[in-house]
């Protein structure tokens, strides 16, 4: 039967040409033999069916031109459901004795077909029912004056047809189902899986693998398109098993992702003899590495014309039953089959184990920089180190993006009192918390690259989406680490999976080899990999052990200006970026060797899988050229510089001590002695104007940085590098780029450096820009509207107010129209501003009356939208999810 609507009709009637050719029929009988008496389109709609007719008959007649004239009749028919089948009346009406029935029979045959256009032909016509079929249809061929029974004999030969069609073996069965896993099946769907499918409930699709090998006769065919998630995924174990016990599989070829673009379905294309033939060699096809639709067919056709191409393997079952679970890993070696043999599963070292998971993170997860630190706490040793400490956050293992050996690190969870408040949460799922604050390897559990594992250090509570594993031997962690971010455990785990679940079960299979348990080689070599990781992580804002911008201290010339500090710090990432290489070359060749797989792994490492962000192939990646990406990284680095300024006039940072110094709240103990070199900001406002209005905004408290910074002598310099890294245009002075850089792209840049939660809030009047500010979240107290009215938006007004008059004057005395003219441009800017501005005003003496107050505890995204519209990009802050 060819379930589904059709879409692999070409397919399925080349298949059946190709049987009965085989068996010795002439071509000019093949096309009539399929239409009339083999292919059957089920569970499709009239309109599905019309088109299947159409499409078979078309393809028939290209083998027979003369198929219309011999009256050749297609068999296509649509299941139909049995709620109108009157049985009793028939009963009562007919005598079922002269036919050799029952009631029940009559009986049995509604209630199998009872919801026959949901189930379709995954229905199964119980034995007893299918000896009676004959009878049935004898008794469908009976008449009755009687309207009632007439009709209810209507009714019953559609039923008798489809039970008949359903009971019946076939040569050949062509499917192409649908997708419909355990979670998105209704209560109905269900129950039918459940009570007909056990094996292989896990998905409809799998139902009909299943099923096709049950209509099938002995030493037929079958031929499916279905997601190959059951070639590899342990909740299909049972059927591969069946599959493999069954039949044989014959060929099959398996798609890359983008193979339906723009859907992302990973599908595979295969056939199977219905005979059991262990020693049989099938052929595999694997375009996992051809991107796009457009290279699947070709790449097909090359590797069948050209065996050695690479991508075409060969393999019998034996091979799979080597390997646990049995997944198809039809292009394992016999060196990768060996591991399993003579290697221990990982899980017999090392504790592969899932943490909690919230069911509500916005209630429970905060980015680190959203709290105030006094209530976190960052390295605590155990449970009850963390309980008796009384701090509210702490570190959160949570996945996150492709990133190897360190980093990721940006989560905290609310576990005060031993997660008091998330055990009293009725949805929450807490595993494994004796476990918690230990540290060990975490990686992203769900994933579309390669596998990546990072060291954790103590304090971290972990995640469903963030694993942890090596918990129970502290002294393998090094060597598990550096396995798992190796080629080999890549090419291992690989024929587990070919999705992108990374789970503790699959993760817990691969094979470790002991011998290697304790190398001392192993343990210098990833310690020195997670110190390189660990250092470039952490010198990025992003980081919550950041202690300067490291452009700021790179020179020990006193004389170094901002490009030879940036020149100088450029050589030593990329001999960062060359040192990480080395040494993960180094790791990769010394497991390949102890895994003999010299002949199919080398130990190159991509340059953008080198997961440094002072990498810029590895950081931008993409189209760009090698040039584009350092360009880009030049001007990413100068806006991270001006963030880094920015924070120091906040009092978050200090040029005269590392490291966070202030992330309290409500302003708290701020103490401004920390600030001599570069004096914080008294009230954590910072004015962001494109005319120098007030002494101390933002571009001229930044000039002020770089000249602290870098010194007087080469201030002019300095700045005009800054701004054409920037991106100066035309004959804007240094200056004028960097506050057209701060007014329209600073906030946007700090949105996406703090993931949507920012710690710089920008307070601005709208469209025209009259008056913008940041306010530093942790310095925000109740006052802080009111100062901010008082000392700029007040002020502002008035000189805004002076500019009109000052410029309506001007025009009264212009020489010329042309100079009206611009002067008038000017003075409709100028009233539009003052227009803004002075509904701003209104709005912020508004909410500077409520004198509101924040806990940060709540976190960014509500607490941004306590102030309504006197924030910019409200939206983008509050409207995103807490994992966005």
């Amino acid at each position: 039967p060819a379930c589904g609507s059709g879409h692999i009709l070409v397919e399925a009637y080349e298949l059946f040409k190709a049987i009965y050719l085989e068996r010795g029929y002439r071509l000019r009988d093949v096309p009539q033999l399929i239409l009339e008496k083999n292919l059957y389109g089920l569970d499709i709609d009239e309109r599905a069916a019309q088109l299947t007719g159409f499409a078979l008959m078309m393809k028939a007649r290209a083998d027979d031109r003369r198929l219309f004239e011999r009256g050749v009749k297609l068999n296509v028919m649509v299941l139909v459901d049995s709620a109108d089948f009157d049985s009793e009346r028939l009963t009562q009406g007919v005598n079922l004795a002269e036919y050799g029935l029952k009631q029940n029979d009559l009986t049995e045959l509604k209630q199998i077909f009872k919801h026959a256009t949901t189930f379709g032909s995954l229905i199964q016509v119980p034995e007893e029912l299918a000896k009676k079929l004959p009878a049935l249809k004898q008794l469908n061929g009976a008449t009755s004056l009687d309207l009632f029974i007439s009709d209810a004999l209507k009714q019953l030969g559609p039923l008798v047809q489809q039970a008949e069609l359903l009971a019946a073996q076939y040569d050949a069965v062509v499917v192409n189902p649908p997708y419909i896993g355990s979670k998105y099946q209704t209560p109905l769907l269900k129950k039918f899986a459940d009570e007909h499918f056990a094996i292989s409930r896990s998905d409809f699709f799998a139902m009909f693998i299943e099923r096709a090998i049950g209509q099938t006769k002995d030493r037929g065919r079958i031929g499916v398109v279905a997601p190959f998630v059951w070639m590899f995924l342990s909740s299909y174990e049972k059927l591969r098993e069946l599959v493999l016990r069954s039949t044989s599989i014959a060929s099959l070829i398996q798609l890359e992702y983008n193979a339906f673009e723009p859907a992302c379905i990973p599908v595979a294309t295969f056939s199977l003899m219905r005979s059991c033939v262990q020693i049989y060699k099938a052929s595999y096809i694997r375009l996992s590495d051809f991107k796009g639709h457009e290279n699947q067919a070709p790449k097909t056709l090359e590797a069948i014309s050209e065996p050695s191409c690479g991508w075409l393997y060969t393999a019998s079952p034996e091979r799979f039953s080597r390997i646990p679970g049995k997944p198809l890993a039809y292009w394992a070696s016999e060196a990768l089959s060996d591991a399993f043999d003579h290697g221990i599963p990982l899980g017999d070292v090392a504790a592969a184990k899932q943490g909690l998971a919230t069911a509500d993170n916005g209630r429970f997860l905060r980015r680190w920089h959203e709290v105030s630190s006094e209530k976190s706490k960052l390295d605590s040793a155990n449970c009850e180190s963390a309980k008796s400490s009384g701090a509210k956050w702490f570190p959160h293992s949570k996945g996150g993006g492709f990133r190897r050996w360190y980093g990721n690190n940006e989560w905290f969870i609310n576990w005060k009192n031993d997660g008091e408040a998330l055990r009293r949460f009725d949805r929450a799922v807490i595993r494994n918390p004796a476990d918690y604050f230990k540290g060990g390897v975490t990686w992203c559990d769900l994933t579309s690259s390669l596998f990546n594992a990072r060291r954790v250090g103590l304090g971290f509570v972990f995640d469903t989406t963030g694993p942890t594993a090596v918990l129970s031997k502290y002294e393998d962690t090094s060597v598990l680490h550096a396995f798992m971010n190796s080629v080999p455990f890549q090419r291992l785990v690989s024929l587990f999976l070919q999705g992108m679940h990374y789970s503790n079960g699959i993760i817990a299979q691969v094979p470790v080899l002991q011998e290697l348990l304790s190398n001392k080689f192993v343990e210098r070599l990833e310690s020195s990999l997670v110190t390189i990781a660990t250092l470039d992580w952490n010198a990025y804002e992003r980081s919550w052990d950041f202690q300067s911008l490291p452009i700021l201290s790179v020179s020990t010339d006193p004389a170094t200006t901002l490009e030879t500090s940036y020149n100088t710090w450029i050589t030593q990432n990329l001999s960062a970026i060359a040192e990480m290489e080395r040494l993960e070359e180094e790791n990769n060749r010394l497991f390949i060797d102890a895994y003999g797989l010299q002949d199919e792994l080398t130990p190159e490492v991509p340059i953008e899988q080198i997961t440094l962000t002072v990498n810029p192939a590895y950081r931008y990646g993409g189209n760009l050229t090698e040039a584009e990406q350092w360009d880009r990284f030049r001007q990413d680095s100068m806006q991270e510089l001006v963030s880094y300024a920015i924070g120091c006039m906040m009092g978050r940072y200090s040029l005269d001590e590392p490291g966070l110094i202030y992330a309290h709240a409500g302003n708290v103990d701020f103490d401004a002695t920390r600030y001599k070199t570069f004096p914080a900001d008294a009230d954590g406002i910072v004015p962001i104007t494109d005319e120098p209005w007030f002494e101390d905004d933002a571009a001229n408290r930044v000039r002020e940085f770089m000249r602290v910074a870098w010194g007087a002598e080469t201030l002019d310099e300095n700045l005009a590098w800054l701004a054409e890294s920037l991106g100066k245009k035309g004959s804007e002075t240094p200056m004028e780029t960097l506050r057209r850089h701060l007014a329209d792209k600073f906030f946007k840049d700090h949105l996406q450096t703090y993931k949507k939660r920012p710690i710089y809030w920008l307070f601005s009047s709208g469209k025209q820009q009259a008056f913008q500010c940041l306010v530093y979240l942790h310095r925000y107290n109740e006052v802080t509207l009111s100062r901010m009215r008082a000392e700029y938006v007040t002020p502002l007004q008035g000189k805004l107010a002076a500019r009109v008059t000052n410029l309506q004057s001007d025009i009264e005395a212009a020489p010329s129209t042309a100079a009206r003219n611009k002067l008038q441009k000017r003075l409709d800017a100028a009233k539009k501003k003052q227009t803004e501005l002075a509904a701003f005003d209104d709005l912020l003496r508004h909410y500077a009356d409520q004198r509101i107050s924040l806990d940060l505890d709540d976190g960014v995204k509500v607490n941004y939208g306590r102030f309504g519209n006197l924030l910019a990009e409200i939206k983008t802050v509050t409207g995103g999810s807490e994992d966005d």
